[in-house]
This record gives structure tokens, C-alpha cells and sequence, in this order.
């Protein structure tokens, strides 16, 4: 896609290291852009990502394992790519944890961890990675939102909350560096076959003796009008358009890749 290039900017992509995060950030890498990775994992496992995404593309690559329900490392994960890779000029927030259980009686630490996963963290990040790349005039935020940053389900309360925030703060984010060379904009996706919703498939479907070609059905048509998973690589297209020059006065949009999930 013209316009494309990322040669010469830098990537910060959080919870990078599996599913969507890593989706993106192999997307990213795959336009120029040098790449910081972050998330839990073994360590050697991470190792072997970082150099494969390295020489597959032939990018700079590091790793930085801040804690995202942390500010202070959240702070230090921007500082560190700024230092170690030459600045910040997309940053993805995509780091996020889910806990489902009624209102009535969701665990209070469960709620203030979703939240500050979830929601809190990208503000911090885009607190950080903002001076930053106001100084470099050119600056690209995508928050990875969900269709639950738009519509509900029940037993969601934290999930939901956070998601529709982080669409709140996406506009407000858009609105104030409108001048300053930066969009940001949320990705919303619905259903993404990850390693962890597959395992889950997989899980389920030995559990009720079924086959998995029918717990996928089921688990599509609850929510979404299209029977088909969004991947993470079409997720990482989006987030590469988002940085296009095509896309230079998009901004505070909450973008749906969700099969038609929030169309009806």
C-alpha cells in the first residue's frame, strides 16, 4: 500500500508477545518499523520471538517486560524504546485481561485489575509517548478497544467499562493533538482466533464430546452476524493503514472489525 513505509519509525506495541499484540507488531515490522515487544511469557520463548521478528524483517527488535497495571514501568517501557530505538512515533496499546462474573458479585480486585489493565495503562502509555512524539511532529496512537467498547454483554461489567473508556479517551486523545501530526484512533474487534481463544475451542469441545468446527459455529453466531473469526494479521493490517498516509485526518474513530457484531 503506497504511503505505507515505516522505515525510520519506531513501534511500541504492549502485550506483544502472543495474539493480537503480536499480530501487529509483526505487521508493523513488516512495513520497516523497529519494534519494542512487551508482555509475560518464558523468557527464552520471548528471546527466540524478538530475534525471529528481527531477521525475518530485518528491523531492530527489543523487548521490555513493564508491567502494564504499573505506571512507573509503563513509563519506563516508553522510555526505554525512546533511548534504545530512537524514539516513539506508534504506539499500540493492546495489553489487556478479562474477568466475567455478575455485578453483583464481581471481585473488587478483579475490577480494579481490568480496569487498570485495560484502561489505565493506555493512558499512562500515551501520557508518556506523547511528548515524545510531539517532538518528532508525526505520531500515530491505536488503542485495540473491542466491540465491547461499544456494546455490552452481561457478566462483562470491568471489560466493558474499560473498553468503552478507552474509546472515551481515544476522541479526547484525537481532539487534542489534532494539529500536532498525531491521530489516534481504536481498533474494535469481536471474535479473534488467538492461540488462547483456539485453546479454548479446543478446551470446550473435548468437554462436551463435541466437534470444534460446531463450538466455533456456536461461539460466532451468539455474537456476530458473519460466522467467521477476524484474525490477528488482518487486525495488524488496520493498525498499518491507521499509520498510512492515507489515513492522515482519520482520527478519534472507534473502528469496527467485528463480523457485523454491533451492526444489528
Amino acid at each position: 500500500m503506497a504511503g505505507t513505509s515505516l522505515r525510520g519509525r519506531v513501534a511500541v506495541v504492549t502485550g506483544s508477545t502472543s495474539g493480537i499484540g503480536y499480530g501487529v507488531a509483526e505487521a508493523l515490522a513488516a512495513e520497516g518499523a523497529a519494534i519494542m515487544l512487551n508482555g509475560f511469557g518464558d523468557a527464552a520463548a520471548i528471546e527466540a520471538l524478538r530475534a525471529g521478528l528481527a531477521a525475518t524483517y530485518g528491523v531492530t527488535v527489543g523487548y521490555n517486560a513493564a508491567d502494564m497495571s504499573k505506571p512507573a514501568e509503563i513509563a519506563g517501557l516508553i522510555e526505554a524504546a525512546a533511548r534504545e530505538l530512537g524514539g516513539v512515533h506508534v504506539l499500540v496499546n493492546n495489553a489487556g485481561i478479562q474477568f466475567t462474573a455478575p455485578i453483583q458479585s464481581f471481585p473488587t480486585d478483579k475490577w480494579d485489575a481490568v480496569i487498570a489493565i485495560n484502561l489505565s495503562a493506555a493512558f499512562h502509555a500515551m501520557q508518556a509517548a506523547i511528548p515524545v512524539m510531539k517532538q518528532a511532529g508525526w505520531g500515530r496512537i491505536i488503542n485495540i478497544a473491542s466491540a465491547h467498547g461499544l456494546v455490552a454483554s452481561a457478566q462483562k461489567s470491568a471489560y466493558v467499562a474499560a473498553k468503552h473508556g478507552l474509546v472515551g479517551l481515544t476522541k479526547v486523545a484525537a481532539i487534542e493533538l489534532a494539529n500536532d501530526g498525531i491521530t489516534c484512533n481504536a481498533i474494535c474487534p469481536g471474535w479473534v482466533l488467538t492461540p488462547l481463544v483456539a485453546a479454548q475451542i479446543a478446551a470446550r469441545a473435548t468437554q462436551e464430546g463435541r466437534p470444534e468446527t460446531d463450538v466455533r459455529h456456536d461461539l460466532l453466531a451468539e455474537k456476530q452476524p458473519m460466522l467467521a473469526f477476524t484474525t490477528p494479521a488482518q487486525i495488524g493490517a488496520l493498525a498499518v493503514f491507521l499509520c498510512s498516509d492515507a489515513a492522515a485526518t482519520m482520527t478519534g474513530a472507534p473502528l469496527s472489525i467485528d463480523g457485523g457484531w454491533v451492526a444489528g
